[in-house]
């Protein structure tokens, strides 16, 4: 099965880009009707979320961009974009790696991430832009990029102890990048297409988070920290809940542009595993 033909408005490959999001914020910019979907074999300026670089080997990951024109969300459920398409990859990657339901989850605000000996391990990692807010006009881009066949021998040595692959998460399952795009596709189309008629699945996103439940530290911009539990996530506003510390039994919601970090917190309070940092 594929996606059915009227859901892709546009859709290219291309061996090495410097970033597929700059690709599909041109193609909205010239009018492009979403949804477009940019893919790469390499990305030589791949970005993630706060100006931090996202690099892989050329095959090694599923690199790829979305283009949306969300004229049917509200300002502040544009977040909704981003978290479909993680609910999407996570299907699909337990899917095509043959892993049970539930498996892979997310931490809160854009990593899938894999718990593993030791903390807990990024598979993908997905940034979201915005441009011409405020405006009729305006758009969002959704990139994300998803380690796949990606053997652990080959990881970097500065990032081993805190990402895995696909691959590596199966046991040494082979992942074929074409076979898991197809699947994302198939099963982000349901979902966008539930979201244009003001259906998310809040449930589902509620179930994948990794956060619930348990003490997080947060790294704050200017470079402080707060340890408080995290009791859930919001699914009006997308923001993670936690409890108050200043007033027994109190949650509040902590934003995105709030946080440079969310990080596990170990048994002792220090952070730990450093594959939740992005």
């Amino acid at each position: 099965m594929t996606t059915s033909d009227v859901f892709l408005s546009r859709r290219e490959r291309f061996p090495s880009v410097p970033s597929t999001n700059d690709i599909v914020r041109n193609w909205l910019s010239d009018g492009t009707p979403e949804v477009c979907l940019a893919v790469a074999d390499e990305q030589t300026a791949g970005r993630g979320r706060s100006g931090r670089t996202w690099v892989a080997p050329p095959g090694a990951a599923l690199l790829m961009s979305l283009g949306f024109r969300p004229g049917y969300l509200a300002f502040d459920r544009m977040w909704r974009l981003t978290a479909i398409v993680a609910l999407a990859m996570a299907d699909a990657a337990e899917a095509v790696a043959g892993l049970p339901d539930g498996k892979l989850r997310l931490k809160w605000p854009n990593d899938i991430v894999v718990e593993a000996a030791g903390g807990l391990r990024k598979v993908a990692g997905i940034l979201g832009e915005t441009a011409g807010l405020g405006t009729a006009e305006r758009v969002a881009i959704v990139g994300i990029g998803t380690n796949a066949d990606w053997p652990r021998d080959q990881f970097p040595a500065d990032l081993a102890e805190s990402m895995s692959s696909l691959r590596e998460v199966s046991g040494g399952r082979p992942i074929e990048a074409a076979e898991l795009l197809e699947t994302f596709l198939l099963r982000l189309e349901s979902r966008a297409l539930a979201l244009r008629d003001g259906q998310f699945d809040v449930a589902g996103w509620h179930h994948r988070q990794v956060t619930t439940g348990r003490m997080v530290e947060l790294l704050l911009p200017e470079g402080s920290t707060e340890l408080v539990r995290a009791v859930g996530v919001d699914g009006a506003s997308g923001a993670l809940l936690v409890e108050d510390p200043a007033v027994l039994g109190v949650e509040r919601e902590v934003v995105v542009g709030e946080v440079a970090h969310v990080r596990l917190a170990t048994a002792d309070g220090a952070s730990g595993g450093r594959g939740v940092t992005n």
